[in-house]
């Protein structure tokens, strides 16, 4: 198995990769390997694996009052990293997120990574669980994302969290990190959330890999602002195929991001959901095109579940 930033060294063309989402609690792991094979004949290098953090939910007890209980609705991170490693020696990226884990906890579940053969990782700050106006930090956790890169840096140096370790085995990850093309929620200006993204590339990650967009000049002036700032790794873009047409509302919505006028003019005139299908496949064959002809390093899918889309878009494009 080799790291991503290996991957992209040894590559001679763009290379392909995507994004899926744990099973529910309950589903069977079939349904999700039945999912991804479709996708193995393009030779993914790689294939992230979400996490989800907890969630607070209130139960009416039988006396009338509330007991609030903690659930996740998507486990299973690292064991669906290492069955897919297993069934099609595919190389994983499980997310590690901030929120929810303290240092320890981080460093228990890297351990874990390790002893799987598991190299690879995305750092994120993670959202803020429902009902919270802003993120908060679990106690003894991390409160940013650059702060985690920090520590896991930290043990491929050697350095674990005990200071009474003797010679202790460095780790190997290769670290990716998340960029923001028309610049995080939380950021005043997309200079500020620059500043925060080279921190995070300082203190020791491999790769950025963006969020979704659906404007290659956004991206293309995000590298070059990225590039201007110092920041010279790898810059990963990553695309969703529209599927429905209530992806017009929601992604802006939830992802704080923005369609370009033809495209939303081109969804509008779609009378069903398979010609929403189909000028999703376009716009993002469209884009793909583009940014290959342009060189970067991989094309990054947000699967969000399906593989349909993106089946049809890679056979055109690997």
């Amino acid at each position: 198995m080799a790291k991503v930033i290996d991957h992209i060294k040894n590559a001679k063309r763009t290379l392909f990769s995507f994004e899926i989402l744990p099973p529910s609690t309950g589903e069977s792991i079939q349904n999700l390997f039945d999912n991804i094979s479709p996708l193995m004949e393009f030779k993914p290098k790689f294939i992230d694996v979400t996490y989800h953090r907890e969630e607070f939910v209130d139960k009416t007890l039988p006396n009338g009052l509330f007991e609030r209980k903690s659930i996740r609705k998507r486990p299973g991170t690292v064991s669906i990293c290492a069955a897919l490693m297993h069934k099609f020696n595919v190389d994983t990226v499980p997310h590690i997120i901030c929120g929810g884990f303290t240092k320890e906890e981080t460093e228990y579940a890297l351990i874990d990574l390790n002893f799987l053969g598991i190299d690879n990782v995305l750092a994120l700050r993670g959202d803020c669980i429902k009902g919270q106006k802003s993120f908060e930090a679990s106690p003894g956790g991390h409160h940013f994302a650059d702060e985690l890169v920090s520590q896991i840096h930290a043990m491929n140096q050697g350095h674990y969290l005990s200071d009474e370790l003797q010679n202790p085995t460095p780790t190997k990850f290769c670290i990716g990190v998340a960029g923001y093309p028309e610049k995080h929620f939380e950021s005043p200006s997309l200079k500020t959330d620059l500043k925060f993204l080279k921190q995070k590339i300082d203190k020791g990650a491999d790769y950025i890999v963006t969020q979704m967009f659906f404007d290659n000049k956004k991206f293309f002036e995000f590298v070059d602002k990225c590039r201007a700032e110092g920041i010279t790794v790898p810059i990963i873009p990553g695309l969703k195929p529209i599927t429905t047409k209530s992806h017009m509302t929601n992604l802006p919505r939830n992802f704080y991001i923005d369609m370009p006028d033809d495209l939303i003019d081109a969804l509008e005139q779609c009378q069903t959901n398979d010609d929403v299908k189909n000028v999703g496949v376009e716009w993002a064959i469209a884009q793909s095109k583009e940014l290959i002809a342009n060189n970067v390093p991989c094309l990054h899918f947000y699967s969000m579940g399906k593989s349909t889309s993106i089946q049809k878009i890679a056979s055109t494009l690997f």
